[in-house]
């Protein structure tokens, strides 16, 4: 079976990026894990945008109404709550 060459994908760095990323002894390893980990923990409402829509933004207002945001007292992640179910940090 043949395998694939890998493809080079190039990207417009700003001067202190680019100095900070002279630094990095593997520059394309360190770009790579960075851009994979940040595909990983996504934030699955607005897919790694930073932006909801107006039509999540109404289902989000919604979900609040069950659902509420609090902080955890021993590690303070933000964490979602169902309704009066509270169930414990997972610590």
């Amino acid at each position: 079976m043949r395998h694939k060459k890998p493809e080079t994908i190039t990207f417009k760095a700003d001067e202190t990026l680019a100095e900070a990323l002279q630094k990095v002894p593997n520059k394309s390893e360190f770009i790579r894990n960075a851009i994979l980990s940040a595909l990983a923990n996504g934030c699955p409402l607005c897919q790694g945008t930073g932006i909801l829509t107006a039509e999540q933004r109404a289902h989000w207002a919604g979900f609040l109404n069950t659902h509420s945001l609090q902080k955890c007292e021993e590690c303070k992640a933000v964490h979602l709550v169902c309704g009066t179910n509270e169930a414990p940090c997972q610590h």
